[in-house]
């Protein structure tokens, strides 16, 4: 990751911090350097003045893993009403103000005005603004939007895009896949996945179609293909269609829920109440996600399929999520894996989705409220007692998110 307008990632002690890594590992002391974590203990020794060390007293504050928002639209999303309608780029705050460490960027809609280039091109920007970032190739539709041509050289040959997405089924914004298209394009993720040691995942858009995850199922019983390589998301959005996500999930399919707004006596879950759902179910509980859609258009559409109304995602969604879970009595370890290690598990993210010594440092320190005190990126401070202190290049670092 090109890090040519950061410093070096200075050491860092972080000093009575009560750790869910995401387990309960109850009050520690961390040591932080080059953008790792160095050390974990229970006691803590002071080490020389030479070694320019910063301390952070979290004063028994809750310590977690920096979240993974698998589902962001780096570049902005929407244009479904018109150009009027193109959602802009968040800025850096915007995601680092909502305890998130790592995104997963991808072009939805519009892959036509916005680009594969448009794309790649903010993922090393936010990168080089000291997040973790990614993405996916292609777009809802088929042919995908790639840059060398192919899904499989754009996974082989370009490190930051580890899988293809959102490839939309089910709606009627999609280009329509059959069982044949949808298994060429698994095909080619899966085998630039094995030749790189990515995570080689279809990121497939569920819209409201009738037909729900019918061609995901088709596609399990009549190829070989792994079912960890069909990864659906936005599976909460009919009550029926995550009926049909539970099912597949016992079949070893991963599935993703998105925290967009519900209102009451919609036809939909709320991530919160889908996350209740599965756990009432039995289903495996490693196999469930929640993203934001960060940056994406909401739209609703009336009969003839037109815009009606929109909203737009929020990286905050993710936070407001885990802060209903604990308000309805999910405890901490139990609510963390679905925004940090169960992602990265999915993903294939090294050094992601956990606090462990040797891992990447990316935690986040919650104030009593459930709110950012301190956001800790690739072993650099963004944000210091509720406020930032690291910006993006066009915003004021003393602004709010």
């Amino acid at each position: 990751m090109s890090l040519a307008h950061l410093p070096p990632a200075p050491l860092i002690a972080l000093r009575n911090a009560h750790l869910f890594a995401p387990e309960d590992r109850g009050v520690a002391h961390l040591l932080l350097g080059g953008g790792r974590v160095l050390w974990i203990g229970a006691r803590w020794n002071d080490l020389p003045a030479d070694f320019g060390v910063e301390t952070l007293d979290l004063e028994g504050r809750r310590l977690i893993p920096g979240l993974i928002d698998g589902h962001v639209h780096v570049t902005g999303g929407g244009g479904e009403a018109g150009f009027r309608t193109r959602v802009p780029a968040l800025p850096l705050s915007r995601y680092t103000g909502a305890g998130i460490t790592t995104v997963i960027g991808l072009l939805g809609t519009d892959d036509v005005a916005r680009s594969p280039r448009e794309l790649l091109a903010t993922i090393h920007a936010l990168r080089e603004k000291g997040l973790s970032a990614f993405g996916y190739s292609g777009g809802y539709h088929l042919p995908p939007a790639t840059l060398t041509g192919s899904l499989r050289g754009d996974l082989v040959f370009l490190e930051p895009l580890i899988g293809v997405g959102e490839l939309a089924i089910s709606d009627h914004r999609s280009s329509q896949p059959t069982l044949d298209e949808l298994l060429r394009v698994a095909s080619d993720a899966h085998v630039a996945g094995l030749m790189t040691g990515k995570a080689g995942v279809v990121h497939l858009h569920l819209g409201d179609g009738e037909r729900g995850l019918e061609l995901v199922r088709q596609a399990l019983d009549q190829s070989e293909l792994p079912a960890r390589v069909f990864q659906p998301t936005h599976v909460n959005r009919r009550r029926a269609l995550f009926g049909e996500a539970l099912a597949l999930a016992r079949r070893g399919v991963p599935m993703d829920v998105t925290a967009f707004p519900v209102e009451e006596g919609e036809d939909a879950w709320s991530a919160a109440d889908a996350f209740l759902r599965w756990r009432e179910a039995g289903a495996p509980m490693d196999r469930l996600t929640v993203s934001s859609d960060a940056g994406g258009c909401l739209p609703c559409f009336d009969a003839d399929g037109r815009v009606c109304g929109m909203d737009v995602g929020a990286p905050g969604a993710l936070l407001e999520t885990l802060a209903e879970l604990l308000a309805r009595g999910v405890p901490l370890p139990e609510a963390l894996p679905v925004f940090t290690s169960n992602v990265a598990r999915a993903l294939r993210l090294a050094g992601k989705g956990r606090v462990a010594v040797g891992g990447d440092a990316d935690l986040l320190c919650l104030d009593e409220a459930g709110g950012v005190h301190h956001l800790i990126a690739r072993g650099r401070v963004h944000w210091r007692g509720a406020r930032p202190v690291l910006a993006g290049t066009f915003e004021t670092a003393g602004a709010p998110a």
